[in-house]
This record gives C-alpha cells, sequence and structure tokens, in this order.
C-alpha cells in the first residue's frame, strides 16, 4: 500500500510538550499540527498509551499523526503517566489515575490557541479501551471515539479470563509491561532527572500478574473500566474497529447493540492492527 506524503495543510511537530494533570504531575505528549493552527484553530485527536512515543511507536506515529494532521487536525500522542517521558509511576492498566489524567489532557488541549474547543480519541488496543473508558467519564470538550481493537468487558473479553478460564496471555501482557515499564526515560527530554525517575518505576511498577491472578471472578477490580456496565455512560459517537482474526471482534457488535449514541462499526480481514497497516490484509486506506 502506498503512504501518502503529500497533505492539503502544512505541518509542524513539537517533538516534546508537557501537560500539567491535577496534582501537578506531568505527561509527554509528541504534538503534529497545521501549521497555521493558531491562526485558524482546528480540532485536536488525542491517542493516549503506555508505548513510548520516542522508540516504540515512533515509526507507527510518523505514518498516522502527519496524515491526520495534514487534513486539518492537531494530533497529540501521549505517553500514560508512568511510561516514555512522563511523570510519574504505572502499577496497572485502566485505573482511575489513568482516566483522571486523561481528563486533564482533553481539557488542556481544548484550552491551548490551536484547538477550537473540540478533541476526539483515537487507538487500538491499550488506546481503543481507554478511549471507551474515557468516554464514559464524559470530560466535556470529548466530542467523538475510535476505538481500534478493543473491548469493553475487561473481564469477559480481554486477555485476562475468558469464560472464567484463566489465560495464558496473562504472563505474556505482564512480561510485556513489566519490561516496558523497566525502561528509563529520555534524558534529552526529560533532563537529569532521568534517573531518579527510572528508579522510582524500578521501584514501583511491580509485575502486574500477581494483581490480576488475585480476581479471578468479575468483581469490583474489573468493573470501573468496563463500559458495559452502563452503556449509557457514553454520549459520544463512537466507531469501532475490528479485524476477523483479532481477539476483540464480539466486542464490536455488543457495541453497536447496547449503544444509543452515533456509531459505526468497521471489521477487515486484519488482526490486531489499525485497517491501513493491517496483516494478513488486504489492508485498506483507513486514514
Amino acid at each position: 500500500m502506498q503512504t501518502v506524503t503529500d497533505f492539503p495543510h502544512e505541518i509542524e511537530t513539537v517533538e516534546n510538550a508537557f501537560i500539567p494533570t491535577r496534582d501537578g504531575q506531568h505527561v509527554a505528549a509528541r504534538i503534529w499540527r497545521p501549521v497555521d493552527a493558531v491562526d485558524h484553530p482546528v480540532p485536536a485527536v488525542l491517542e493516549y498509551i503506555p508505548y513510548r512515543k520516542r522508540d516504540s511507536t515512533r515509526a507507527r506515529d510518523a505514518v498516522n499523526h502527519p496524515y491526520i494532521a495534514g487534513h486539518g487536525y492537531v494530533c497529540v500522542r501521549v505517553d500514560l503517566r508512568g511510561s516514555g517521558d512522563s511523570d510519574g509511576v504505572m502499577v496497572d492498566e485502566y485505573r482511575p489515575q489513568e482516566h483522571e489524567d486523561a481528563e486533564d489532557v482533553i481539557d488542556w488541549l481544548s484550552r491551548q490557541a490551536w484547538c477550537d474547543g473540540n478533541v476526539g480519541m483515537m487507538g487500538i488496543s491499550w488506546g481503543g479501551f481507554n478511549a471507551l473508558q474515557v468516554a464514559a467519564r464524559r470530560p466535556p470538550a470529548l466530542k467523538a471515539i475510535i476505538s481500534a481493537s478493543a473491548t469493553e468487558d475487561l473481564y469477559v473479553d480481554n486477555m485476562h479470563y475468558m469464560g472464567g478460564c484463566l489465560l495464558a496471555d496473562n504472563l505474556s501482557e505482564a512480561t510485556v509491561m513489566f519490561a516496558f515499564n523497566s525502561l528509563p526515560p529520555d534524558p534529552a527530554i526529560v533532563g537529569d532527572r532521568w534517573r531518579d525517575m527510572w528508579h522510582e518505576r524500578l521501584e514501583g511498577s511491580g509485575l502486574w500478574l500477581e494483581t490480576w491472578l488475585r480476581h479471578q471472578r468479575r468483581d469490583d477490580y474489573w468493573k470501573p473500566a468496563s463500559v458495559c456496565e452502563d452503556y449509557s455512560d457514553i454520549t459520544v459517537p463512537v466507531m469501532a474497529v475490528g479485524g476477523w482474526a483479532d481477539g476483540y471482534t464480539n466486542a464490536i457488535f455488543r457495541l453497536m447493540e447496547h449503544l444509543d449514541v452515533p456509531r459505526k462499526a468497521l471489521i477487515g480481514p486484519w488482526g490486531h492492527r489499525y485497517p491501513h497497516l493491517g496483516v494478513p490484509g488486504p489492508a485498506i486506506g483507513f486514514l
């Protein structure tokens, strides 16, 4: 598939910006925007994940976000608290702290000179999960979401348990996040405090598998981030995307059935990928 590099709008990139949260911490963001956005404000699109914008997702980000920005949006790729170059420590997935920070990020974006006050979220996997979860919290500036390869039910239809059975994916996911959480921030971004930030992560992140194994039934641990508990919490338009070779296809049909908002679904011959990067394919021009 051809990658388009000529866009209707000339863009500029801010390699790093720090966004404040309500408790005085900061999360790190990379921003792509039309060069005239300050004079002609546009909506912002947020991708909010823990996979290190400076290295792990950089190649994918370099395809997705310039394209969207080049078509008249500000794109913002944020490292979750405790990941990449952001302050703090990650101790688990989809916890209230993550959602509160997202609300703060969305509010901050909506008030920038280059934003017209409207913010959307777009994400795959973790970013698709928390797009649904944050939408259910109804931050005023959030107007729509695209959720790809995700689920609205963390217990029934995720990588931890299925039908009450413990999945081997628990170990692989916990190991992946243990590895990510063991990496230091970039001294070029955070300066001399990089070592202290790194040690704080090494000492505080833990092995998440231990937490997941303590909750083998559908209890209050899984419910707060499972929007299936009350679909009516989501009041903004939703596009749900998945692949027939992915593990989250079932969620798309449930979202289409139960959401009472403008909604669309797209499922194609892909695995756990965005459709324009889909394998086995064929991929499509999703962006």
